[in-house]
C-alpha cells in the first residue's frame, strides 16, 4: 500500500547563538536535522522560522548545513516564516527553496552589526583605575573602560564589512535571480511580508499545512521536530544565565517592533 506523503516540520525560533545560551545553534540542531531529512522519507521539509539573527557563523553553518542535506536527500525545502526572519534568521531562510511569509511577517535585514558601551567616564568619575596589563599591541582593543581609539574602530569595521560581504555572496547565490533590480538589498532595512515579495526577498504569502496541503495533497501528514528546552526551564524555573539570556533575546526581537 501506498503510504501517505510526510512533511518533515523543525522548528526554529530565537536568538541563534553558540553555547548554552543560544536557542539556535549547528551544534543543537544537527541531529535534528539529520533526522528530519533521513526518518520516513518526507517528501519535503518546512522550516518554522522565527527569528532575529545572531550569530554569523552558526546562521551559516546551519544554513550550510540545510543546502548539503536538501541535496544528498533530493528533498525541497520551505522556510515558513512567523514573527521575523531578519539578519541571521533571514540568512536561514534564504537556504529554503521558498521562503513563505505570514502578511505581517518582518524580513530582511541584511547586514551586520556590532553593539557595545563606553564607561571610561563613569569609572573616572568614582576614581576607579582600570589596570589591563597585555602581551601583544592589540589585545586590549576596544575595552569599554577606555576610551574609543580611531584605529580599534577602523579595525572593527573592516571585519564588518567583511562579514556582511559574506551575508551579500550567500543572498546573491541563493536569491540572485529573484531579487528585484535596482533596488539595493544589502543596507540592512527590513519590510513586511509583501513588499520583501515584491523586491524578491520571498516568495509568497501562506501558512505552513495549508501549503503543504495545496502542493503535496489533503492527506500529507506532518512530523515534528525541535529543539527540547531544558528540564528546569520546562518546568518554570530559570538559572541566572538563563534570565540574562531572556533579555538579551527580547532585545533582538525588540528592534523589529516585536
Amino acid at each position: 500500500m501506498k503510504a501517505d506523503p510526510t512533511v518533515a516540520v523543525i522548528r526554529l525560533r530565537g536568538v541563534i547563538a553558540s553555547g548554552s545560551r543560544g536557542t539556535l545553534s549547528d551544534q543543537a540542531l544537527a541531529p535534528i536535522l539529520e533526522k528530519a531529512f533521513s526518518r520516513g522519507k518526507p517528501v519535503a521539509v518546512a522550516l518554522q522560522l522565527n527569528s532575529p539573527g545572531g550569530s554569523p557563523v552558526q546562521s551559516s553553518l546551519i544554513g550550510s548545513r540545510i543546502r548539503r542535506l536538501a541535496e544528498e536527500k533530493e528533498i525541497p525545502v520551505f522556510a515558513f516564516v512567523e514573527d521575523v526572519a531578519a539578519s541571521g534568521g533571514y540568512w536561514i531562510a534564504a537556504a529554503a527553496d521558498e521562503i513563505i511569509c505570514d502578511e505581517s511577517s518582518v524580513v530582511g535585514s541584511i547586514g551586520v552589526i556590532s553593539s557595545s558601551f563606553g564607561a571610561h567616564e563613569l569609572i573616572n568619575r568614582y576614581g576607579i583605575e582600570r589596570r589591563v596589563y597585555t602581551a601583544g599591541t592589540s589585545k586590549s582593543q576596544l575595552d569599554p573602560f577606555r576610551p574609543e581609539k580611531p584605529e580599534d574602530v577602523a579595525r572593527l569595521k573592516t571585519i564588518l564589512e567583511d562579514l556582511h560581504t559574506n551575508f551579500i555572496g550567500h543572498i546573491k547565490a541563493r536569491r540572485g535571480e529573484k531579487l528585484a533590480e535596482g533596488e539595493d538589498h544589502f543596507n540592512g532595512e527590513f519590510w513586511l511580508a509583501r513588499k520583501a515579495q515584491e523586491l524578491g526577498r520571498s516568495d509568497g504569502i501562506g501558512h505552513l499545512q495549508p501549503t503543504m496541503k495545496e502542493r503535496f495533497g489533503e492527506k500529507v501528514r506532518f512530523r515534528n521536530y525541535g529543539v527540547k528546552r531544558p528540564f528546569f526551564e520546562r518546568f518554570g524555573a530559570q538559572l541566572m544565565h538563563d534570565a540574562v539570556g531572556a533579555v538579551e533575546e527580547r532585545a533582538a526581537y525588540a528592534q523589529f517592533g516585536l
